[in-house]
């Protein structure tokens, strides 16, 4: 999903407080849903809802995450950091990636000592589905709330979360399935469900990590091809090569070599290379800055 253009309308900052108004609001919804479940989960003993309380915290963490990458984008580039400040959301995403495996470390834990019988039965009562069903509420609000804020702000970061808070859903009526079957006189079920848990945070610790070191390891963003498609289709280019792109796929950073005629005059080379450069970021508007390089064809490069 393409963001919208950062440029330096006005509208861009009022568009970076309202999304960063939507963050706070959910943060603090999913850490309510966090606490009353870690809560439950140790007054009650029901490990898998103690580890789906970590989940939601997880949530939670990845709302300031958020927010401060927002603020991150808000600021422009100063003599310190001439592109910008945006890799400060990157490096907040990959230090996630290590609360998250504590977060797996304590749950598996739990469980393991759950099914060894090191800690006793948990007493799967009426209120662990009333606690369950509560917050499974409150995520489907968040849900809708986000993608509604999502889709009117054209924010993929909040699309992205409502994503992932769906998916919490699901995690959830797992988890009230488990405790069914363990009222029901399988309480093994319990510390399963708890593992099933641990095994959704260490894949999402994993997508983390993998995005975050492609970042800031530089990896290609976009697609080659597709950049010389655009950059062809601009009258009066003959061709173009050493196209690289970095940054996050909502902030990229490209630049390129264009080939032009070599009697074309310097002045209109120039205006040329600003047609090329505009086409390029009408196109792709996560484009946030592009660099054109002229040079004559490579037959005249070698005459």
């Amino acid at each position: 999903m393409p963001l919208p253009s950062a440029g330096v309308s006005a509208e861009v900052p009022a568009r970076h407080a309202e999304v960063s108004r939507v963050l706070v609001r959910v943060l603090f919804l999913n850490l309510g849903v966090a606490i009353a479940k870690i809560g439950f989960g140790y007054l009650s003993g029901a490990v898998s809802i103690l580890s789906d309380g970590f989940h939601s915290l997880t949530d939670a963490s990845s709302n300031v995450v958020g927010l401060v990458g927002v603020r991150a984008a808000g600021r422009p580039p100063d003599e310190d950091h001439p592109y910008g400040h945006r890799k400060y959301e990157t490096v907040a995403a990959a230090s996630v990636t290590a609360f998250l495996m504590l977060v797996v470390l304590e749950i598996l834990r739990n469980a393991f000592n759950h099914l060894t019988g090191r800690t006793s039965i948990p007493d799967i009562s009426i209120a662990g589905f009333v606690v369950m069903a509560v917050t499974m509420a409150i995520n489907l609000i968040v849900v809708r709330y986000e993608s509604a804020e999502g889709r009117r702000l054209g924010s993929e970061m909040l699309l992205a979360d409502a994503l992932q808070t769906r998916g919490d859903v699901w995690t959830s009526l797992a988890v009230i399935a488990a405790l069914a079957g363990a009222r029901a006189g399988m309480p093994i079920l319990d510390p399963l469900a708890a593992i099933a848990v641990a095994g959704f945070i260490g894949y999402a610790a994993y997508q983390i990590a993998t995005a975050t070191t492609k970042i800031l390891s530089d990896g290609i963003v976009m697609s080659e091809a597709d950049v010389e498609r655009v950059v062809m289709g601009v009258a009066g280019v003959l061709g173009c090569h050493h196209i690289r792109t970095r940054g996050s796929t909502d902030h990229v950073f490209l630049d390129l070599h264009v080939w032009l005629p070599s009697s074309m005059p310097l002045a209109d080379a120039h205006d040329l290379s600003h047609v090329v450069k505009d086409r390029l970021m009408s196109r792709y508007p996560q484009i946030a800055d592009a660099i054109i390089h002229i040079e004559p064809p490579p037959q005249e490069l070698g005459s």
